[in-house]
C-alpha cells in the first residue's frame, strides 16, 4: 500500500488541525488509531482531513438541540434514532464526515437495529446538525449533499438556519422538512434562555411549546 506524504498541518483555530495530501488509506488508519472514544470530529473531503475538537459554548446548543428533537418526537409518538456524530463515508466519493449530531427520522425504521450504517446501501441521515463551525476549512455542505443528506440545520451565533436539499445544492429555507410545524425562528430564543433558567427548565418549556402547537 502507497501512502502519500502529508505537509505540515494547518492550524486554523485553537481546536481546529488541517492535514492535506491525506490517501483515503492513510484516512482510515488514522480513523482506526484514534478509536471510536475520541472527543475530536472529523471531516475528509478528497484528500483534506479537518480534525476539530468541540468547545463547550459548541457543545451546548448541540445537546439542547438534541433534546429539543426528541421532545418533538415525544410529543408526536414517533420513533426517531439519534445518531450523534456517526461517521459517514463513501469511499467512492472520497468523502467522509461526522456531523456534531445527526437523527434518523423518516428512516428510522430501514436502519433501525444495525450496528454498521454503510453508505450508500443504507440512506443517510435525514436531519444533521452544525453547531458554531466558523473556522471550518472544509466546505461541510458539498460533503452533506454529496451524501445526500435532505436536511441540514446550522447553529450560529444565536441563529438556526435550516437547509434543505434541492437538485444537489443545499436551500435555506424557513421550515424544517422533517418538523414543518416547527418554530425554527424561536429555537435561538431557548437556547438563550437555558443560561439563565437551565437546560432541563428549558426543554420542559419547549415541550410546552410543541404541545400547544401540535394542540392548535
Amino acid at each position: 500500500m502507497s501512502v502519500q506524504t502529508p505537509i505540515a498541518p494547518q492550524t486554523i483555530s485553537e481546536s481546529t488541525v488541517v492535514l492535506e495530501n491525506i490517501s483515503w488509506q492513510t484516512f482510515n488508519a488514522l480513523l482506526t488509531d484514534m478509536g471510536e472514544n475520541r472527543a475530536c470530529r472529523i471531516a475528509y473531503n478528497q484528500g483534506v482531513l479537518e480534525i476539530r475538537m468541540p468547545l463547550r459554548k459548541h457543545e451546548e446548543p448541540k445537546r439542547l438541540i438534541e433534546d429539543f428533537v426528541t421532545s418533538i418526537a415525544d410529543e408526536l409518538e414517533i420513533e426517531i434514532s439519534s445518531l450523534g456524530a456517526l461517521t459517514l463515508t463513501r469511499e467512492d466519493l472520497n468523502r467522509a464526515i461526522e456531523p456534531d449530531t445527526c437523527f434518523y427520522i423518516q428512516n428510522e425504521a430501514l436502519i433501525r437495529g444495525k450496528e454498521n450504517i454503510q453508505l450508500p446501501n443504507d440512506p443517510p441521515p435525514d436531519l444533521v446538525l452544525e453547531s458554531d463551525y466558523k473556522n471550518s476549512s472544509l466546505n461541510k455542505f458539498t460533503i452533506y449533499s454529496s451524501l445526500g443528506v435532505p436536511e441540514l440545520w446550522r447553529y450560529r451565533e444565536q441563529t438556526l438556519q435550516i437547509y434543505q436539499l434541492v437538485e444537489q445544492e443545499y436551500q435555506l429555507t424557513d421550515k424544517s422538512l422533517a418538523f414543518p410545524f416547527l418554530p425554527v425562528t424561536e429555537i435561538p430564543g431557548f437556547i438563550e434562555q437555558s443560561k439563565t433558567i437551565g437546560q432541563r427548565k428549558t426543554v420542559r418549556l419547549f415541550r410546552q411549546r410543541i404541545r400547544a402547537i401540535l394542540q392548535e
